[in-house]
């Protein structure tokens, strides 16, 4: 069965199970590989895509949810936010092994989107979904403040 839906600000089709978890469809089928496999229960974030804007996991979405639908992954970030959280990313070295750095960014970003200068509570609240095994919660947090006030500059 063919699903179409808008993949980084293209119009794509792919022809695959509509029950395939859209993890795998974007990494599989279309090549991206920038979001990453973790769990596979939607627990630890290295799988968040943006939907429609919003962060979600894409490792329990079924494609079929994405039908005529507006799907992001970390190679199609490019608006002011998403490239001031990239770029806190560097300045503050937030990553150690970096494996669930993109999805740690996506839902960074999605933060940003809606809550332009976001609280402590806000960003523990925003990045909850998302577990770091490196443990490099502060660094991020910081680079989520740095990315708010660049924005603003």
């Amino acid at each position: 069965m063919s699903i179409s839906f808008v993949l980084n600000g293209k119009p794509t089709t792919l022809d695959v199970d509509p029950n395939m978890p859209l993890l795998w469809a974007v990494r599989e089928v279309a090549g991206l590989h920038g979001t990453k496999f973790g769990c596979g229960m939607s627990l630890c974030g290295a799988c968040t895509v943006h939907l429609d804007g919003a962060a979600v996991r894409s490792c329990v979405l079924p494609l079929s949810a994405v039908a005529g639908r507006h799907v992001t992954t970390i190679e199609g970030l490019k608006s002011a936010r998403a490239k001031a959280v990239q770029t806190a990313w560097i300045d503050l070295q937030v990553p150690q092994c970096g494996y669930c750095q993109s999805g740690q960014v996506m839902s960074a970003t999605a933060l940003l989107e809606k809550n332009p200068a976001p609280t402590d509570a806000d960003i523990d609240a925003a990045m909850s979904g998302n577990i770091c095994r490196c443990a490099t919660y502060s660094r991020i947090r910081a680079a989520i403040h740095r990315a708010a006030v660049t924005i603003k500059a």
